[in-house]
């Protein structure tokens, strides 16, 4: 039986916030927002085997100019998504949402939804309004996470500035958020979010996005900047050995490779996507997965002792 970390709730107060703060799904990701109801979700979860599932908002995100605004739409859709757990204990935990980039109100969220709410965790966007993951004004929110040794879900959104007609069109699925989630990793390596703040477990989605390849790049290019001045000199294997990959999207017959020729075994999880990828199209790649003998050890491991190192038990 399998956790999955990378799942979706959708309640009426998440689809209020977007109406507060002006936004419009289908503008902003190129995609209608699916139904979603604990019902629907708890049958996916028993056809496909999954034992729990981690909740968080979804995209788009609750982004807004206004701090006070904003804080309020994600204390109430943390507080929907509490209540859904509450009822179903057993089947589902949710990671908070939290107001960046207004650190104060987001350290404050966090701790209400942590402490009152109940929350497992955390989840963040790789930007807020511009300000990515890894930024320096994000230090002191990134500090209260660490002494608690949370849980971080990593979740891409499209850059503030792209091509007015990108060549993937107008979905942001298909290319902006592979490359909104290497952007936002990438500069938290530069400036060493993993090792001075060690204690957070980091997800990172979709197989890992396009670190993989970036990961070499960087760390030749890096190289050089740093003997020459340029930048400080990063310990890549330190900064990617807190880093989990779940294995939503795509991961066969490519990315899981790709993903598997730079992280260890140990630090790939579940992922499903539901309900933004269907649950027919879900079960089907998960059935190839699990039937494909070339992963039997390593699935062995996402559906056991790496999803309870990923939560820290």
């Amino acid at each position: 039986m399998a956790m999955d970390f990378h799942a979706h709730i959708i309640t009426p107060e998440y689809r209020w916030g977007l109406k507060s703060l002006h936004i419009d799904p289908l503008a902003a990701d190129g995609f209608v927002l699916p139904d979603w109801s604990a019902e629907k979700h708890l049958e996916f979860m028993r056809e496909a085997g999954i034992e729990k599932s981690i909740l968080s908002s979804p995209t788009p995100h609750l982004l807004g100019d206004d701090a006070r605004l904003t804080a309020k739409v994600h204390r109430e859709v943390n507080a929907s998504m509490a209540e859904v757990c509450k009822k179903h204990p057993d089947e589902f935990s949710f990671v908070a949402s939290v107001p960046l980039p207004f650190t104060d109100a987001a350290i404050e969220e966090y701790r209400f939804a942590k402490e009152k709410l109940g929350a497992v965790g955390v989840k963040l966007t790789t930007h807020a309004g511009g300000v990515y993951l890894g930024d320096p004004s994000l230090d002191d929110f990134m500090a209260e996470l660490n002494r608690d040794n949370a849980l971080v879900i990593i979740h891409p959104q499209r850059a503030q500035e792209y091509p007015k007609t990108p060549i993937t069109g107008t979905v942001a699925a298909i290319f902006e958020y592979p490359t909104d989630t290497t952007r936002a990793v990438l500069n938290m390596m530069a400036h060493k979010v993993m090792t001075r703040f060690e204690g957070i477990r980091f997800v990172v989605p979709h197989t890992g996005s396009f670190l993989p390849y970036m990961l070499q790049r960087f760390t030749g290019v890096s190289g050089i900047l740093a003997s020459m001045g340029m930048m400080e000199q990063v310990d890549l294997k330190k900064e990617f050995q807190n880093l989990y990959f779940d294995i939503a999207g795509d991961p066969e017959p490519v990315a899981l490779d790709m993903l598997l020729s730079v992280a260890g075994e140990d630090k790939i999880v579940y992922g499903s996507d539901f309900p933004h990828s269907p649950a027919k199209v879900i079960l089907a790649k998960k059935k190839h997965l699990d039937e494909n003998p070339k992963y039997q050890n390593l699935l062995r491991k996402i559906y056991g002792e790496n999803e309870k190192n990923c939560l820290g038990k």
